[in-house]
């Protein structure tokens, strides 16, 4: 049976880099080998070393890793995992790849060069071992001419998209030689070992997303100089009001380097013939900005200039850089007022106006070239949509946004245009069918050869929306529903805006416990907006502070901590599902649960402190828990130093950058799990408590707690006041802190006292109302609500 224990990446440029940290990320012991150098640098010259040291031998390879600790974002979900990287280089170390499962290819875009290097890798590896090519388009069959049968079996495309660690997409490319077997468990790997949402593709130039993606963008740029709109202009309708990524069309172009985009175009128009190599001959300006090095943010300049604090737009016709323009029209504010994407996409699309104008004659082209290439690129249009929305981060595919501006009238209006609706669409719609998809019990059906087909998934994704069409909710209430997740797990789900907590999730959750308690194996806690939570109401806390209502704001407060204890002690065990943004009140309901099971991608803290507040719902007292039973056994306890690092996560509002980075924070412990595939998240949760219940789970025995008392209270409050000397906190910033050390030092009691935590509550519960009443902190939560950012004052 196959089962891939260690890895190579030949190759450690940005993307074989980014490959291997990948690797290392999940685990996965991985070499990471590269040319030899054939000169000395200074530096190396300096030192006296020659071109026969192992360190300059190894040079390229041992570079890569250190910028990947410098990189940003960052492709390492946490530094410790560059322990699984071993660098090397091709001539020393190519022996050491027949000790490897999977062999990727990550070199220079060149078909000799890539032939070459299979042949050594023929010659060393292990029978049956699997080796790919992370190529954006180079023909997967003829890279493995004249290789053995054995090497053939096992070889095919990986294409990861960059940042491989943030970016979903992952498209397999088998030839005719590939075993089935290998395809199949390599997709299965791919989702559940990787974390990514991989697609099939054919061995096509550019293959399934650069394909189509490549072409939106030429012919949103085509458009632009036939339309005389500015770079602002697209830019301000391209992004999020259609469903595609803030950076739309040109500051995506910056992002991806116009040279990586310029290449890839060409991919395509060698390769094709008539009007599709019309619209991948990339025009003369975005040449001249190739030839003058303006590639986007890597060259410090593209489409986009930032001068000071203003950013400024390229004019193609003069390559000048002038003021940003964006386009407001009729339907650009009216698309604003209409609910829901679908609702959007028609008012823009139809509208006639400029905005509309644009869209439609972008818009309308990808969706006739996706139905072209259809059987060409793909087995489906599932798989299309799927590469577009995990590549390029559009919310819906070419057939999925089809469906949303309707097809009848679309199909009408494209006709009229001059573009060339396929006969299959044409027919599909004669025969009936007025939809590329359709919901059907619970399932997701699609389109193919005159019927509905039900869209294949791992078992492991849950769609609570597909739940909810399916009556599987229990209970609800404005914020938060009780779904019936199946095998007698519930699954408590915020729906208040940004999953805001508020009364509303409280008492949904104080009842979700007693239902779970009565009727279920036990509760998970998730759902699947944008971000888990990232805190508390804060406007109606303002609000009711700047009303002078302290009692609200305690009956509040009071009702949280106590739905936290609740959560903690309950009968059935609890697991929380964290994911994106988990911040202060999303953390505190994470902290006191039997199990947290969280995102690869989580990035946790109690960042209370940035609203002029400190956490209200126990998170101190669960975080200086959490750090007191992380300690390693045969560890000797040391209060101080314990009171000290959960003081400093808390002042200096610490967010981990990961779920890997939260454990070493103490949000997770050894025993919560990381779920690498965020779709999986919620069946790894409801998994976690089925173990838990099936295990005998019983709640944790309540216990006093030890703390700092007065001489460690003292102790917090040194390190604050040198801060606050140092210029590095404001006056505002030590008062609150000053209230935090007084919290998780258990107030005036002797050092190593044991308290409990309704009285470690209590001192948190006033020091929180006493900030919310520093106009001060009211200022700070202001700013926060109205600019989205903290204040510093």
């Amino acid at each position: 049976m196959m089962n891939i224990k260690k890895a190579a990446v030949l190759g450690s440029g940005v993307m074989g880099s980014g490959i291997a940290a990948h690797l290392a990320n999940v685990g996965i012991p991985t070499l990471l080998l590269d040319v030899v150098p054939t000169s000395l640098t200074a530096d190396e010259e300096k030192k006296q070393l020659t071109l026969k040291d192992r360190q300059v031998r190894n040079r390229l390879s041992t570079t890569a890793l250190a910028k990947l600790t410098k990189q940003k974002p960052a492709p390492l979900t946490s530094k410790s995992s560059l322990s699984l990287i071993t660098p090397g280089n091709l001539e020393d170390h190519s022996q050491q790849l027949s000790e490897c499962d999977w062999i990727i290819e990550v070199v220079v875009e060149r078909l000799d060069i890539k032939q070459q290097l299979f042949e050594i890798i023929d010659s060393v590896r292990k029978k049956g071992s699997i080796v790919s090519s992370n190529t954006s388009g180079i023909s997967i069959h003829e890279m493995a001419k004249g290789r053995s049968e054995d090497f053939k079996a096992h070889f095919l495309g990986t294409h990861f998209f960059n940042p491989p660690r943030y970016l979903k997409l992952l498209e397999i490319i088998p030839t005719h030689d590939t075993k089935s077997e290998i395809v199949e468990y390599m997709k299965t790997f791919g989702e559940e070992v990787l974390g990514k949402g991989v697609v099939i593709a054919k061995d096509t130039p550019n293959f399934i997303a650069n394909r189509i993606g490549t072409y939106g963008l030429l012919v949103t740029v085509q458009e632009m100089l036939k339309g005389n709109y500015s770079v602002g202009e697209v830019d301000s309708v391209t992004g999020p009001l259609i469903g595609r990524p803030k950076s739309a069309t040109f500051r995506t172009l910056d992002v991806v380097g116009l040279d990586t985009f310029i290449h890839v175009a060409n991919n395509v128009f060698d390769k094709v013939e008539g009007k599709e190599k019309e619209v991948f001959d990339v025009p003369l300006f975005m040449k001249q900005m190739q030839e003058n090095g303006w590639l986007g943010s890597k060259s410090g300049q593209g489409f986009f200039l930032k001068k000071g604090k203003e950013i400024l737009e390229l004019d193609p016709s003069t390559l000048q850089y002038v003021e940003r323009k964006k386009l407001k029209t009729a339907s650009t504010e009216l698309s604003k007022q209409a609910k829901g994407l679908q609702n959007k996409m028609k008012a823009l699309i139809y509208s006639g106006d400029r905005a509309g104008q644009l869209l439609w004659n972008v818009i309308s082209p990808v969706l006739v070239y996706a139905a072209q290439l259809k059987n060409e690129i793909a087995d489906d249009i599932v798989a299309i949509d799927q590469a577009m929305k995990w590549g390029f981060g559009w919310k819906m595919g070419p057939f999925e946004t089809w469906d949303a501006i309707g097809l009848e009238k679309s199909i009408e209006k494209m006709e009229q245009s001059g573009l060339a609706v396929p006969q299959w669409v044409k027919q599909m719609q004669e025969n009936g069918f007025t939809s590329f998809y359709k919901e059907m019990e619970g399932q997701t059906l699609y389109y193919e050869d005159e019927e509905y087909k039900a869209v294949k998934e791992n078992k492991k994704v849950i769609h609570l929306s597909s739940l909810r069409s399916q009556n599987n909710v229990i209970l609800e209430n404005s914020g938060a529903s009780l779904i019936d997740l199946g095998d007698d797990v519930a699954c408590l789900q915020f729906t208040s805006p940004n999953n805001a907590i508020g009364l509303d999730i409280i008492s949904l959750l104080n009842q979700s416990l007693e239902e779970v308690n009565k009727n279920y194996k036990g509760l998970v806690i998730g759902n699947q907006g944008k971000n888990f939570c990232v805190g508390a109401n804060l406007a109606m806390i303002l609000m009711e502070a700047q009303d002078d209502n302290y009692f609200e704001i305690e009956f509040v407060i009071k009702q949280f901590q106590q739905a936290m204890m609740k959560v903690k002690y309950n009968e059935k065990p609890v697991v929380a599902a964290p994911f994106a943004m988990t911040l202060g009140g999303g953390a505190e309901i994470c902290l006191p649960s039997a199990k947290i099971q969280a995102s690869a991608e989580t990035y946790m803290g109690l960042v209370e402190v940035g609203v002029g507040l400190i956490p209200g719902g126990g998170g101190n007292k669960e975080l200086y828990i959490k750090q007191l039973n992380g300690l390693p056994n045969g560890v000797t306890l040391d209060l101080q130093q314990i009171a000290n690092k959960t003081f400093e996560t808390i002042a200096t509002a610490k967010v981990s950058a990961s779920a890997a980075e939260a454990r070493q924070l103490n949000f997770l412990n050894r025993h919560d799990g990381i779920s690498v595939n965020g779709d999986h998240l919620l069946n790894d949760a409801k998994n976690s408590v089925l173990a838990l219940h099936d295990t005998g789970y019983r709640p944790p025995v309540r216990t006093k707690i030890p703390v700092v008392g007065e001489t460690g209270y003292a102790t917090l409050l040194l390190g604050a006041q040198s801060m606050k000397y140092s210029g590095y906190i404001s006056e505002h910033d030590y008062k609150i802190a000053s209230k935090l050390a007084f919290v998780l030092a258990g107030g005036r009691v002797a050092f190593g006292s044991e308290v409990d935590e309704e009285y470690l509550l209590d001192l948190e519960r006033e020091a929180f109302l006493s900030l919310v009443g520093e106009a001060k902190s009211q200022e700070r939560m202001q700013h926060m609500l109205v600019k989205g950012k903290p204040l510093r004052n």
